[in-house]
């Protein structure tokens, strides 16, 4: 853990998408902007990936929560109450599934931010299966993700096929905002729109906001300018929310 901690500030826990890390330039450029704009934020590496130990292929989604998890109460002894969850793609659905916990949640959550998350498990497991068939017919096999290979077990994709994440949406108690692209070729825009669909609303007050990202890619490169924007509108809904 580096940086400062800022006093009487919001503090946020950043989950990182599938087999990505910590250090996704995205993830990078938006925690270092959301700490010059006043949210002490806990970015961390999931098991077997970055600077984490263990073995990536025994992960699952279980485990991703457990991660998570985990890092909440890392940054509620070191940084003090976790008022924010943040996620992009897959770390998305991870911390909209905690935040739908309601013994796993932060008892002072108040904000979820979801940068391009999947509105379920379930597509990854069908991907993961059309990439590599050995997969499920073999118990395990590579698949090439951002130009590295990666191995798949099966049990990865039997967990991911056991998560109803639209079963838990409507648990969620806090405030979400959803960014998403129409072009996002990863995840379809549509994924957003059903978070959004299934978030409960409070006092007739929707429960989700979606701020649609023109343009941009999954992986928020291709315009650095998208991250700083997704960045800027975050800590103002996290200082909001808090």
């Amino acid at each position: 853990m580096t940086g400062e901690l800022l006093a009487d500030s919001p503090v946020a826990v950043f989950s990182h998408c599938f087999t990505c890390s910590k250090d996704l330039k995205a993830i990078a450029r938006i925690s270092r902007r959301l700490a010059e704009l006043g949210v002490n934020v806990l970015r961390f590496d999931m098991t077997g990936l970055g600077g984490s130990d263990g073995d990536f292929s025994r992960t699952h989604f279980t485990s991703n929560q457990a991660d998570l998890r985990s890092a909440i109460q890392f940054a509620e002894s070191e940084l003090g109450s976790v008022t924010g969850l943040i996620g992009h793609s897959f770390g998305g659905a991870a911390s909209l599934a905690v935040a739908s916990d309601e013994v796993a949640r932060p008892k002072t959550l108040k904000a979820v931010v979801a940068i391009a998350a999947p509105s379920d498990t379930v597509h990854l497991a069908n991907l993961l299966d059309r990439m590599n068939p050995k997969i499920q017919e073999e118990g395990t096999g590579e698949v090439e993700i951002g130009g590295r290979r990666w191995m798949i077990r099966r049990e990865m994709l039997d967990d991911f096929r056991t998560h109803q994440l639209a079963d838990q949406l409507p648990k969620v108690r806090a405030q979400v905002i959803a960014f998403h692209s129409p072009t996002d070729e990863t995840v379809g825009y549509d994924h957003a729109l059903r978070i959004s669909s299934l978030i409960s609303s409070e006092n007739d007050q929707p429960g989700c906001s979606v701020i649609t990202l023109s343009g941009a890619d999954h992986l928020l490169i291709r315009h650095p300018g998208d991250a700083i924007l997704v960045a800027d509108t975050a800590a103002a809904f996290l200082n909001r929310h808090r």
